[in-house]
């Protein structure tokens, strides 16, 4: 996940390079996007600047307005908060151009590109928890489910902190063996992050390949199956940035006047903020807000759809969906509501006969 300059580089180009007699030490080997420049980086950045912008005005838009009517959905303040970090890396990318040799701003830009994409890994593990919890209503609020969520909520924030200590720390040291610790924790970061960015792939597809044994609870608007495409885009995105980053930061270390291809400007942006400002986009243009909005207090199955669908659920009679294909309605469960009253209907019908 990280383009953070590894402890280890520092190693390979260090006889081409003298380091200053006082910490902190400049890089001497290249990394993902390079020393930004006033001519480049400094105009690129600020176009990112102005679209977080208006991305975080449209997300805190959202925010009040739904909460000023009583709809809570804390997620769109989590994108507040993520164009908001991104606006800093903007400001200390460009900074950073116009001070070239400042190294404390340099680690402080370096830090923020990092850190503020793993709130949207955050917002996309919540959406998968709820089309699971949708879709399967007992297993999804197992305890056993929730547990492995909350754990995987709380290695994000340990592993974040564990991180950008030893990025930070990689600067302020010549010792070999502790640079040889920074870089295996920086490699160990950018590997789970990149995993967690993966996790929804598998979460919401392996909810769909096992047969159900009830509907699908209806939450939030629109359709089912309009809701994972959603969510399975944004996954993509986010986690081909992902692992673009680590995949990099695992390749062999290069000077910091010879760096490799894969190490170009272009790259950086498209692989850092290009991906996410369309993330943002998209959960604004498709208003997640009242896509993936759940009631206040769920906390067990049939709590998504509330007391109707607690009325239903007695009605209805269960179909055993084991043993055969199913139909693209059933995979999705997308059927309109009358079709469903219909269905039910027939089914009382022939039970009464």
């Amino acid at each position: 996940m990280m383009d953070f300059l590894l402890p280890r580089q520092a190693e390979a180009a260090g006889s081409q390079q003298r380091s200053p007699q006082h910490a902190p030490y400049p890089p001497t080997t290249a990394s993902l996007g390079g020393v930004p420049t006033v001519s480049t980086d400094v105009p690129i950045s600020a176009v990112f600047l102005f679209l977080f912008i208006c991305g975080a005005v449209a997300h805190m838009t959202i925010f009040q307005m739904n909460r000023r009517r009583g709809h809570k959905f804390i997620m769109s303040g989590m994108m507040f908060g993520f164009c908001m970090a991104r606006i800093t890396t903007c400001i200390m990318r460009i900074v950073w151009a116009t001070r070239p040799t400042h190294i404390p701003i340099a680690i402080a830009a370096q830090i923020f590109v990092a850190a503020g994409v793993v709130l949207l890994f955050v917002i996309n593990l919540i959406f998968a928890e709820r089309i699971i919890r949708a879709a399967h209503p007992h297993a999804g609020w197992h305890p056993l489910f929730t547990h492995f969520f909350t754990a995987i909520y709380l290695v994000i924030v340990i592993s974040l902190v564990m991180i950008i200590t030893a990025n930070v720390q990689s600067f302020y040291t010549l010792n070999s063996n502790t640079k040889r610790i920074d870089r295996a924790i920086i490699l160990y970061g950018g590997t789970f992050y990149a995993i967690v960015s993966f996790l929804p792939f598998p979460l919401v597809l392996g909810g769909l390949i096992i047969p159900r044994k009830t509907r699908v609870e209806k939450f939030g608007t629109g359709r089912f199956r309009s809701k994972i495409a959603i969510l399975l885009t944004a996954t993509f995105l986010l986690c081909l940035g992902a692992a673009f980053r680590i995949g990099t930061n695992y390749k062999t270390p290069r000077p910091v006047n010879d760096p490799p291809e894969y190490y170009d400007k272009a790259c950086f942006y498209i692989f850092n903020l290009t991906v996410e400002i369309i993330v943002v986009i998209l959960y604004v243009a498709v208003r997640v807000d009242m896509r993936f909005h759940v009631p206040d207090g769920s906390s067990g199955p049939s709590h998504y759809a509330g007391k109707q669908a607690l009325e239903t659920k007695r009605n209805a009679v269960i179909e055993n969906t084991i043993g055969r294909v199913m139909t693209e309605e059933e995979v999705f469960d997308d059927a309109a509501e009358h079709e469903v009253n219909l269905e039910r209907e027939k089914t009382e019908a022939t039970e009464r006969v």
